[in-house]
């Protein structure tokens, strides 16, 4: 079901400054991608701290609280759904942080406009699980993305992925090292582990307090 348009959407978008549109006149990602427009990080935040990304962050509250946690390091936080994405803005606006930044479209176009090996960390948290087959492909653990993240990703650089679906974590696994990435603090119950410092999402604080297991992994090539 198509989310509704939540009121003065436009009015609300046009104020938070801290939203950066990715737009592309060629909707195809595959020839879009090659004419490059890469985001200058350091005039973005104005340091060189490291850069981490999460792809599709919701309202933020992950985001948010990273940011909070780690002023020394700069945060890309993609979501490609209007409604969300400003409120997820509004929320790092309130709590006046200036290290995180919203990039608003698709995973489709990260080699687009984020630079190679520029990346620090990739975080995952509760992907859409796609359930049918059919719509594998747009799965964000899917071979195709793990090639862009590849690019993107600093040598030895990792990807954290939770997730409440255990059929999408054991998807995520086999395409994880198929394509050749190596598993380390791989837990089927992270609430119940002695995992230290984690960061709860609005998804998982729901699925956590209804007593659901929370998967949780970090993959890295060598």
């Amino acid at each position: 079901m198509r989310m509704r348009k939540k009121k003065y959407l436009e009015e609300r978008l046009a104020e938070c400054d801290n939203i950066i549109k990715l737009f592309s006149d060629d909707r195809n990602f595959l020839t879009a991608i090659e004419k490059k427009e890469y985001i200058d990080t350091e005039a973005l935040f104005g340091n060189s701290n490291p850069v981490v990304l999460e792809v599709g962050c919701g309202k933020g509250k992950f985001a948010c609280e990273l940011a909070k946690r780690n002023p020394d390091i700069n945060i890309l936080a993609m979501e490609k759904v209007a409604n969300v994405i400003v409120a997820a803005s509004e929320n790092a606006k309130r709590e006046g942080l200036t290290n995180v930044v919203f990039l608003h479209g698709g995973a489709e176009y990260l080699e687009k406009f984020i630079k190679p090996e520029s990346i620090e960390r990739i975080y995952l948290n509760f992907s859409c699980p796609y359930p049918k087959k059919s719509y594998a492909n747009h799965r964000l653990t899917n071979a195709r993305f793990l090639k862009s993240y590849e690019v993107i990703l600093k040598k030895g650089a990792e990807i954290h992925q939770k997730t409440d679906n255990m059929h999408f974590f054991e998807y995520s696994i086999e395409q994880f090292t198929g394509y050749g990435f190596s598993l380390k603090n791989v837990s089927l119950d992270l609430h119940n582990s002695d995992f230290e410092g984690n960061i709860e999402t609005e998804y998982e604080h729901r699925f956590a307090s209804q007593g659901m297991p929370i998967y949780r992994l970090e993959a890295y090539l060598k």
